[in-house]
């Protein structure tokens, strides 16, 4: 594979990476004026946020058979075009129900990408390269919460909040023509493979049984939910606690995001060092530490807005670590059922991330703490589940990256 060639398909799969995520940080700064324009409160607009979360988590489970069946990319055609039409549905949104249920419909859609581009990884490149691969596709990734906020916050402020699910449906509609003629077929359809219920359930029981599979997808999901504890209660801890800006917000969030970002391509560099079961070690180690830093602190009232942002750039720092060679050696066994794999993989991402959503919600205090206890919990889990779930791999199949990669 030539270095362009290399570039290009990390560009068109870092985008359907992207899609989801940037379809959630893009409107968060619009929390306050959707409320007003929905004659409702930023409390109930917030529900929008957790249909998201809930459509991408069951999403992920309906693409994945799909993609062993179909191949990778007429699946990708449908979830690509439901999120264009569920797009357009929210930019004509009149009822915070509406909002609600085209959030929903949205999420399913970008499933497709998210699933698809995760599989294609796994169809693309060496097992061997595959945290590496993932650890670029965070790079591209990253223009989410780097740009994202940035740029809702200043339509927000200049149009109507409707705007921002005109530019997502366009972003959408440009990924969908370069999918169609820019992305190969890295998986020819499997006529055998059953779309009836028993089957597929079987599928999803063969990868679960696979002790590495279960061990790593179970502890980068608790890991990666203090990604999502952070973007839940963000705007909320900042923009009304904090009292920034909504501009400033945006500031805040994108300065954070290279936390995630920068350890995500520092994880490149160590890997030609470290093994990727080291360095799953090593950021969850970190992560406990960090997050039971800010949890005492925030007990305690020690972080002001300069504080919070230090430990929250922390907790990112490990995620960024721990999530692409957790996400590596949970697909490195399978060849056959990596699109079940990968699905499931996205699965436990979401449904945990989306209890740390409603975690945040359960602590009732206006400060740092609900999202401090949360990350803390969160890779205390984590590691707990690591530990314990090594003891049951006795056949690790290995995840690490090739330096000289990016020259073929």
């Amino acid at each position: 594979m030539t270095r362009k060639k290399y570039v290009f398909l990390i560009l068109i799969l870092g985008s359907l990476t992207a899609l989801g995520p940037f379809s959630i940080d893009m409107y968060l700064p619009g929390f306050t004026a959707i409320a007003k324009y929905l004659h409702t409160s930023t409390d109930q607009v917030a529900l929008s946020l957790s249909s998201y979360f809930i459509g991408i988590s069951a999403g992920q489970l309906l693409y994945g058979p799909l993609l062993d069946r179909f191949g990778r990319k007429r699946p990708l055609y449908f979830g690509l075009s439901l999120y264009i039409v569920a797009s357009v549905g929210c930019f004509f949104s009149t009822s915070l129900e509406m909002l609600i249920i085209m959030r929903f419909f949205q999420a399913i859609g970008s499933c497709a990408a998210s699933v698809a581009a995760m599989a294609m990884v796994r169809d693309l490149f060496p097992v061997e390269d595959n945290a590496k691969v993932f650890s670029l596709l965070i790079l591209v990734l990253g223009a989410s919460p780097m740009l994202a906020p940035t740029i809702g916050s200043y339509i927000t402020a200049a149009f109507e909040w409707q705007v921002i699910f005109l530019i997502l449906t366009v972003i959408a509609a440009l990924i969908l023509l370069a999918v169609i003629f820019a992305l190969p077929e890295s998986y020819q359809p499997d006529p055998s493979y059953s779309l009836k219920p028993r089957p597929i359930i079987g599928n999803f029981l063969q990868v679960l049984k696979n002790p590495q599979f279960l061990t790593y997808s179970l502890c980068g999901a608790f890991a990666f939910a203090g990604l999502f504890a952070y973007v839940s209660s963000s705007s909320i801890i900042f923009i009304e606690v904090f009292k920034v800006s909504q501009k400033g917000f945006g500031w805040i969030f994108a300065g954070l995001s290279v936390g995630f970002i920068g350890s995500s391509q520092v994880n490149s560099l160590l890997m030609k060092k470290y093994k990727s079961e080291q360095l799953v070690n090593a950021s969850l180690i970190w992560m406990v530490f960090i997050s039971a830093v800010f949890l005492i602190g925030s007990l305690n009232g020690w972080f002001g807005i300069g504080g919070t942002i230090a430990m929250i750039f922390g907790v990112l720092c490990g995620v960024g670590i721990s999530y692409p060679n957790t996400a590596a050696l949970s697909l490195a066994p399978f060849t056959k059922n990596a699109g079940s794999a990968s699905a499931l993989v996205g699965a436990f991402q979401m449904a945990i991330g989306a209890l740390a959503s409603i975690g945040i919600t359960l602590i009732k205090s206006h400060s740092p703490l609900p999202m401090a206890g949360v990350m803390a919990a969160s890779a205390v889990v984590a590691l707990l589940v690591l530990l314990i779930g090594k003891r049951f791999i006795k056949d690790k199949v290995e995840a690490k990256a090739d330096a000289s990669v990016m020259a073929h």
